[in-house]
C-alpha cells in the first residue's frame, strides 16, 4: 500500500460460518486498487467465484472507495476510510465508511440526457446496478452493499 500509515487487515471466523474482513486505509486515492484486490482475495478465499460476481464486487467497491476518499473525506490525509466485508455462505456484505459529513441522495438520474453534465451520482448509480442490495446510514457516510458469493 502506498500511504504513510500502513493499513491493517483483520480476518475473523465465527462458529456459524460467518467470517469478516476489516481494513482501515488513509484517504489516498492510490490505495483504491490495492485495497480492491486485497478485499476480493479475502472475500473469495477458497472459492471459485463466477466472473460476473468478481467483476461486480471489484467495480462496486472501487466506486464506493473513490466516493469515500474523494467526496466524503475530500482527500484529507488526517482522515481514513474503513472497509468491512461480512462473508456468509452465499453472500458478501461490504461496508465502506468515511469520516466526512455525509451526502444526500442525488435527485437526478445520471444517465438521462439532461443530467449527463452533472458529476454527482454516477458512482452511486453504478453501485446500485451492480449490488443486489444497497443501504446507507442516516448521515450518509456509510454504504452497505450486498453481493452474491458464488
Amino acid at each position: 500500500m502506498t500511504g504513510s500509515r500502513s493499513p491493517r487487515i483483520e480476518r475473523t471466523e465465527a462458529e456459524d460460518g460467518l467470517a469478516s474482513v476489516v481494513l482501515r486505509i488513509p484517504s489516498d486515492i492510490r490505495e483504491v486498487e490495492p485495497v480492491v484486490e486485497l478485499m476480493a482475495h479475502h472475500c473469495f478465499d477458497g472459492l471459485s467465484p463466477c466472473q460476473r460476481t468478481t467483476f461486480r464486487l471489484r467495480v462496486a467497491l472501487t466506486e464506493a472507495l473513490a466516493n469515500a476518499i474523494l467526496r466524503g473525506n475530500r482527500e484529507d490525509p488526517a482522515k481514513s476510510v474503513s472497509v468491512r466485508a461480512e462473508l456468509g455462505s452465499d453472500s458478501i456484505r461490504i461496508e465502506v465508511a468515511d469520516e466526512g459529513d455525509g451526502f444526500g441522495w442525488p435527485t437526478t438520474t445520471p444517465v438521462l440526457p439532461e443530467s449527463l453534465e452533472d458529476e454527482r451520482g454516477r458512482g452511486l448509480f453504478i453501485i446500485s446496478r451492480l449490488a443486489d442490495r444497497v443501504e446507507f446510514n442516516d448521515q450518509g457516510n456509510v454504504i452497505w452493499m450486498t453481493l452474491p458469493r458464488c
